[in-house]
């Protein structure tokens, strides 16, 4: 026991005696200052050579370049930092460490390189002027998202792959396994799988765009988002509701956005005591109002006397207003409601109310009581 105490002694002595040694300090010295030189190489990377080329790009018109400066520009500071630490520990490390650190540097920079250019996609995806730009043609809003989603995960999958080969793996069996594994997949996930699909289909037939508001069978809001297994829509109390591709996919739906008008139609009650005469101007007068009116569409304009209810006389009205804004709509409607209203008055037209009037018949003779 004594003695392996005196060869653990002597270790640690051999080991001290190392990390104080001129030649390990001096290799140490050397490896932290190559590190210090590139961390502040960062910052000033960062404080003046970024801004010189943001201020250079903002001249131009090359959105482009910005948008390159934008992505890349944390990705190229840690570029920095690692190569300083890559270099570092070459220089402290003894050479078999060389073709690990070579490696180590391999990956990190697939890395880096996957983040920029998914950075640079979030980037495009905000900018659809900038997308339209770069296609020469209207890219549809809807159709944006969905694919920015495919490419982010195919650039993953590709650093996947590229950092896996380098480290020795086989990518071959890999992608035999991912085939394999997909068949169990597809059976085990179907309605997965329906959804997704679903969501081809829709992006395809366009039958509405993100932002437009649309009514389904099931919910009556504004699309938000679409992805590859739901579609976001923001109902009209502002809660989020969450519909699988698959039901929008084999449900009617009205896109109210698509079209050009909004329809008003409602029926008027008046009084039974009003004479045929007043019923005629009022008729003529709400017709002329609507026709003059510059916030109703002129090709569809109907007030006719409908027919007699059960407690008034029923006027109905259809037209179709000149915007499909909800809020100029309701103004549109007031102003329209007050103007029958004051119509209505000019005519001494009284608007009728449900009511019902019981008639009690006595068949029985009253008799005076002689008392």
């Amino acid at each position: 026991m004594f003695a392996s105490f005196q060869t653990i002694a002597a270790d640690f002595g051999q080991i001290t005696g190392y990390f104080f040694s001129y030649s390990h300090l001096y290799k140490l010295i050397i490896s932290i200052g190559i590190f210090c030189i590139f961390v502040f190489f960062k910052n000033v990377f960062a404080k003046y050579i970024v801004n010189f080329f943001m201020k250079l790009c903002d001249r131009t018109t090359a959105n482009t370049n910005t948008y390159l400066l934008h992505a890349f520009q944390n990705p190229v500071k840690h570029l920095i930092v690692l190569i300083g630490a890559y270099l570092a520990l070459t220089n402290y490390l003894p050479e078999n460490y060389n073709i690990f650190l070579h490696d180590l540097l391999g990956s990190f920079l697939v890395i880096l390189m996957a983040s920029g250019l998914y950075d640079l996609i979030e980037i495009y995806v905000n900018d659809e002027n900038e997308i339209n730009r770069l296609f020469n043609r209207q890219i549809d809003r809807i159709i944006i998202p969905f694919f920015s989603k495919v490419i982010k995960l195919l650039i993953i999958a590709l650093a996947f792959v590229v950092i896996a080969s380098r480290w020795g793996y086989d990518i071959n069996g890999f992608i035999a396994g991912l085939g394999l594994g997909g068949l169990a997949f597809a059976l085990a996930a179907k309605d997965l799988l329906a959804n997704i699909f679903s969501g081809i289909i829709i992006i395809t037939d366009k039958p509405f765009n993100i932002g437009d508001w649309i009514k389904t069978s099931d919910v009556e809001g504004t699309v938000q988002d679409i992805n590859f297994r739901s579609t976001k829509i923001i109902s009209s109390d502002n809660s989020l509701v969450t519909v699988p591709n698959s039901n929008l996919a084999n449900s009617p739906i009205i896109n109210f956005t698509k079209r050009t008008m909004r329809r008003i139609t409602f029926n008027l009650t008046v009084k039974y005591d009003t004479s045929s005469e007043k019923l005629k101007k009022c008729i003529e007068r709400i017709e002329g109002l609507l026709v003059q009116h510059p916030g109703v569409a002129k090709e569809t304009i109907a007030v006719k006397f409908d027919s007699f209810g059960d407690s008034a006389l029923t006027i109905f009205l259809y037209f179709f207003t000149t915007t499909i804004v909800w809020n100029d709509y309701l103004n549109i409607k007031q102003d329209i409601n007050f103007r029958i209203m004051e119509i209505l008055e000019d005519e001494e037209v009284k608007i009728a109310f449900p009511r019902t009037s019981v008639y009690v018949e006595n068949s029985f003779p009253i008799h005076n009581d002689p008392k």
